[in-house]
Order: structure tokens, then sequence, then C-alpha cells
């Protein structure tokens, strides 16, 4: 029996080694590029979602505290030319859900978000700790 070549790639198969290699892995097309940063009063995450607007997104936290972020878009390419036939005619669309454990130290009533240029940005503000007072010694009287 031969073996059956696939030849569905418009790259040709002598890349399949150089790209798909431990140095540089096939990565998941529809999952956005995720950031988490940290600093001493917040935690920001950032999603890359480009072309989309604040409509796209939903984002929440349930009971358990844990954030939800969905995002949804939906494109349709219409041409309006009535005397050409379609040879390949593209839909988009993207569907996307993460859900992030959120550490024990985030406010979860000051939780904000916003989109600017493609990233969406959410902002995790830490619980204000209560300013420690110095101990001090007692006189006995």
């Amino acid at each position: 029996m031969l073996p059956v070549l696939n030849r569905n790639s418009w790259i040709p198969a002598v890349f399949n080694d150089f790209f798909d290699t431990d140095f540089m892995p096939r990565v998941n097309a529809t999952a956005p590029a995720i950031n988490v940063r940290e600093t001493d009063k917040a935690y920001t995450v950032e999603l890359a979602a480009p072309g989309l607007k604040k409509e796209d997104f939903e984002i929440n936290i349930d009971e358990d505290g844990n954030l939800h972020i969905k995002m949804e878009s939906k494109s349709e390419k219409k041409e309006a030319d009535k005397h050409e036939h379609y040879l390949r005619r593209e839909f988009a669309y993207s569907k996307y859900e993460q859900t992030l454990l959120l550490p024990d130290d985030v406010d979860k009533d000051k939780v904000a978000a916003k989109v600017d240029d493609g990233v969406l940005t959410i902002d995790l503000p830490k619980v204000e700790k209560a300013a420690e007072k110095p101990s001090r010694k007692i006189e006995v009287g």
C-alpha cells in the first residue's frame, strides 16, 4: 500500500519541518494573545482583539469569583454586482471564551474594562490593605 500525501496546504511541504518545530510550534489561530501584568496595586489583563468593538465583548465575574471573558464577532462580505458569480466567498466569524481564576486579593467590586486600539484591557485592582499601626508600649499606672 502506498502512503497518501496531503497536498492541501498552500505552503510547500519542505517548509513544514521549518515551521512546526519545538522552537516555532503551531499555535491556535483562533485564540487571541493574552498578557497578564502585576503591579503593587493591581493586575492588568490585556487581550488582543483587532477590529472588535466594545459591543463584541461580555465580561463578568461569577459567584465563585472567576473572571469570564467572551468575545464574538461576525462579519460578512457582500458584493452587490449581479453580473458576477462567486468562486470563493468568505464569512468571518470568531468566538472566544476564557475563564481566569482571580487571586483572593482582587477587589471584585472595582474591576473595569475598556477596548482601545484593538486591545481589550481589564483592570483588576488589588484590595487595599489597612495601614498597619506601629506598635507602642503602654505604661502601666
